[in-house]
């Protein structure tokens, strides 16, 4: 048995017959959305988090309160926050809502990116295997290092003197 399982064929042959179980198919997953339509998710990036909703729209973006050109002023985050829908080819067809804290603009775009990735996976699930192939529904974990007892930094220190 085991000369017929070394060949791809031998190895089909055997899982046909039921003697090796073959990766099965995961269930399909339902969409998740609120009586208005909208799914919800939270993204997070340093020690920025982001609360995001999108429902079907035109394409608006609304951060806290302001557009997204009126709030990322740097066309590199605005670029950040399109990358999902680009990957998901649904470009200019979600409107987003989303309120941003803590951390500095470049953590908050990646936090609302983050986001806009899980809102849109939960919206319509078949749109997670570009997602999850791009990486876009993984947090990124980096955070900045604690400053030690004894250095300038986390791990600087403080300069030498040899007089």
């Amino acid at each position: 048995m085991t000369e017929e399982i070394k060949t791809l064929e031998g190895l089909e042959a055997v899982a046909e017959a039921g003697a090796l179980p073959m990766a099965e198919e995961q269930p399909a997953r339902d969409p998740i959305r609120d009586k208005l339509g909208r799914s919800y998710a939270t993204g997070k990036r340093k020690d920025a988090v982001a609360r995001v909703w999108i429902k079907p729209g035109s394409g608006k973006v609304v951060v806290n309160g302001k557009a997204m050109n009126a709030y990322f002023a740097r066309p590199v985050l605005q670029m950040i926050l399109r990358q999902p829908f680009t990957v998901a080819g649904v470009e200019d067809q979600f409107d987003v809502m989303a309120t941003v804290k803590g951390g500095g603009l470049s953590g908050q775009a990646g936090a609302v990116k983050h986001g806009i990735s899980k809102a849109l996976q939960f919206y319509d699930p078949s749109l997670r295997p570009a997602l999850k192939a791009a990486g876009f529904l993984t947090r990124d974990s980096r955070v900045v290092e604690r400053k030690k007892y004894g250095k300038r930094k986390a791990r600087r220190s403080f300069q030498f003197s040899k007089r």
